[in-house]
């Protein structure tokens, strides 16, 4: 039961929703960009939300599945195609032994999240299957995908079984809340923290005012903008404290950094604000040369909407179910197995 990496792709890395409880020990939380993205694709594959997935960016690898397998494909559109013909994302997909699953031009977005049924056989480290490249640490051998990669699968299903089960899964409607529907905003909406009064008012007013482009020197650890500079009042020496996905700390040089899923552990210099949580996924699908422009809104509507976003995430979870025990009535139980 395994997939081998024919072509590996850009950047392609197995991803969950990330390593905590490790900060102190400089060990970051990590995890999938577009934590939506990678939530949903394991739903909709009939998994929970948190096995890992294969976090794919920009360029899509080409994998052949050597063993039958249910996925589902969420996130950037970068032309999925199963056996060269056009692969729906936001489906639960039947695959076949040799079948050949590939990605081409980008339509939209930078990273699309590949789950299967059952997740992939690697082994979790500190709690988590999320790649940490930097440390070389957790995902497929701490590390990208690469040429001839040979990937474990866990769920083993019935042969016979796969017509049926793919035209069932066919016939079945999926929908998705509109709090979890793929909605880009205008803006990034920014909460102020403890260390925004030590910004000039100018500055606030700066970052409200004008549009950011994403540098080049942007990864999974930090999106550096480019644009007009930040200016303290003064200039002051920080405690170190706990870096968050989403924080804008700007540097000595007043140009802002976004600080993503790879985020250092801690981290000294200012903070301007925080990006709320539930535009964090937008943010991920944004690319080197990309603008952004942001918004101000407060801690209370910041929390009621991830709040909201949760109960949709029940509530998709709840309707799935049915699907769920389909594709488990397909699964050879591993007490059964050789």
């Amino acid at each position: 039961m395994s997939i081998t990496v024919i072509r590996p792709g850009l950047a392609s890395t197995f991803q969950d929703c990330g390593r905590h409880g490790h900060q102190s020990l400089g060990i970051p939380v990590g995890g999938a960009m577009d934590l939506r993205a990678h939530q949903l694709a394991n739903l909709i594959a009939g998994n929970t939300r948190d096995v890992a997935t294969l976090e794919i960016t920009l360029m899509g690898p080409t994998l052949r599945f050597d063993a039958p397998a249910v996925i589902a494909m969420t996130g950037a559109d970068l032309s999925p195609t199963l056996n060269e013909a056009p692969a729906p994302m936001g489906r639960p997909l039947v695959v076949r032994p040799g079948d050949v699953l590939s990605f081409g031009a980008r339509r939209s977005g930078v990273r699309t999240y590949l789950a299967w049924h059952g997740g992939i056989g690697l082994p979790p480290v500190m709690g988590s299957q999320s790649t940490w490249l930097r440390g070389q640490l957790g995902g497929f051998q701490g590390r990208a995908l690469r040429k001839d990669d040979v990937l474990p699968l866990v769920a083993e299903f019935r042969p016979g079984d796969l017509d049926a089960l793919a035209r069932d899964l066919d016939a079945m409607s999926i929908y998705l809340p509109s709090t979890l529907a793929n909605n880009p905003r205008e803006r990034l909406r920014v909460m102020w923290g403890p260390h925004t009064g030590l910004f000039t008012r100018e500055s606030i007013q700066t970052l409200l005012n004008n549009a950011y482009r994403i540098a080049n020197e942007s990864d999974r650890m930090g999106y550096r903008l480019q644009g007009p500079a930040l200016h303290l009042k003064e200039n002051r020496q920080l405690l170190s404290e706990g870096a968050t996905f989403g924080s804008i700390q700007v540097p000595s040089d007043g140009l802002p950094i976004v600080l993503m899923a790879d985020r250092q552990s801690i981290g000294g210099y200012p903070k301007i604000g925080h990006i709320a949580t539930v535009d964090l996924p937008q943010l991920a699908q944004k690319m080197p040369g990309d603008e952004i422009h942001f918004e101000e809104i407060s801690l209370a509507q910041a929390q009621q909407l991830d709040n909201l976003r949760e109960q949709a995430l029940g509530r998709l979870l709840a309707s799935l179910e049915p699907m769920r025990r389909r594709i488990a009535q397909c699964v050879v139980p591993a007490s059964s197995r050789p």
